[in-house]
């Protein structure tokens, strides 16, 4: 039924049905504000045209998801002990060589809370080491993937041949739950927003990877069985909190998984990710058939379209059957993973179930090996060739 009235609904009209979805638990005042306050700022999305006249303003943006190879995921990256930018530089010359002009970085809030200026300083470093690389950031506030336990300091040592064995979710399982907490995220948002708003160095803010994500074999148990029904009306509050700070970057959240060909057939986050980008960003690690479909489904939303995560080799997700496309429909292109490193995601998902004692001879994802060596010559040549690098 609820997906049937999605069809005629506006955009304002969507956002009050879905906060209605937040946790029966959670104040019901609360809810009403929330949804009071995502509603009046929904208006402020960049229209189609906007969205279209910045879009081409931008080369064709090809890039990765970075991580630099010594972190294990974000906390590691950002806190002030394991900062690297000199790694950082090397790492992102690597990709400006082989003709990349962008990078999908995430952020944290427990990095943010436990040093604000420190944070956003240190956002500010790598910004000006990316500018030096001409490459642009598209920075992620949120995740739902991986691990919900998450707890700032020292982050632990990988487990030996396990895809992202310590990536790490924003919020947590604690703080996702539990709204006194909530005005935190919003310091956060708006903090590193308003740092930024103007700052032409940055391609844009991704609100939330894989909202929807249930961390499948790896934490599904652990994690929150209803974890939708928290983040649905966190996640238009955080759109809100940064449209609050007037930034001239666009906003989006990727769709990732199920069947977009109709509204009729999507969830109530999912249409909620789309109707409050200005942009549309989606995820797809199926072969180039697949991509293609994905791609024609999302037209008819009429505004620019990012690919924020792909590549997984083994998939039939490659830069080799996907790029050409990307580059015909003008699709903006982000692999995920570009140095092999302690994230460890050339080894395959499946690594979470199956036993591996040795690199898999077919890399999952990544670019590099840790010495700056192409893990694949020909996919470096064939990234070089097609941005005309």
């Amino acid at each position: 039924m609820i997906k049937n009235y999605i069809n005629t609904m506006t955009l304002i009209g969507l956002v009050g049905l879905m906060a209605s979805c937040a946790n029966k638990n959670q104040q019901g005042d609360r809810k009403a504000s929330m949804a009071s306050e995502t509603s009046l700022r929904t208006s402020t999305v960049w229209s189609k045209e906007k969205a279209h006249a910045w879009y081409a303003e931008q080369p064709w943006l090809v890039g990765a998801n970075f991580n630099p190879s010594n972190s294990i995921n974000q906390l590691e990256m950002w806190q002030e002990e394991t900062f690297s930018p000199e790694l950082i530089d090397t790492e992102l010359g690597w990709a400006e060589e082989i003709g990349m002009n962008t990078m999908r970085v995430y952020l944290h809030d427990l990095a943010f809370e436990e040093d604000p200026e420190g944070f956003l300083g240190r956002m500010n470093t790598m910004l000006e080491i990316m500018d030096r690389h001409n490459i642009k950031p598209l920075f992620v506030f949120f995740d739902s993937c991986w691990d919900p336990f998450v707890e700032g300091g020292e982050q632990r040592s990988p487990r030996p041949h396990v895809h992202n064995s310590g990536w790490v979710q924003s919020p947590g399982y604690h703080a996702l739950a539990d709204s006194s907490q909530y005005p935190r995220l919003e310091k956060y948002v708006k903090a590193v927003v308003g740092e930024f708003a103007s700052d032409d160095r940055i391609l844009g803010w991704d609100m939330w990877n894989e909202p929807d994500n249930d961390t499948g074999v790896s934490y599904r148990e652990k994690d929150h069985p209803n974890k939708v029904d928290y983040v649905l009306p966190l996640m238009q509050q955080a759109f809100a909190w940064a449209r609050s700070q007037a930034p001239s970057q666009p906003l989006t959240s990727g769709v990732w998984i199920g069947d977009w060909s109709s509204e009729a057939a999507m969830s109530p986050l999912q249409v909620a990710q789309l109707h409050l980008s200005d942009i549309i960003s989606f995820h797809n690690y199926d072969g180039p058939e697949e991509f293609q479909k994905r791609i024609d489904w999302l037209k008819r939303y009429d505004r620019p379209l990012i690919c924020t995560e792909y590549m997984a080799r083994p998939n039939g997700s490659t830069f080799e059957g996907f790029l050409p496309i990307a580059k015909a429909e003008n699709i903006g292109m982000f692999n995920w993973g570009l140095v092999d490193g302690k994230t460890q995601t050339k080894y395959p998902w499946d690594s979470w179930e199956k036993e591996y004692t040795a690199e898999p001879e077919l890399w999952f994802h990544e670019v590099f090996h840790t010495d700056g060596r192409p893990y694949k010559k020909s996919e470096t040549d064939l990234i070089k060739s097609l941005t005309g690098r």
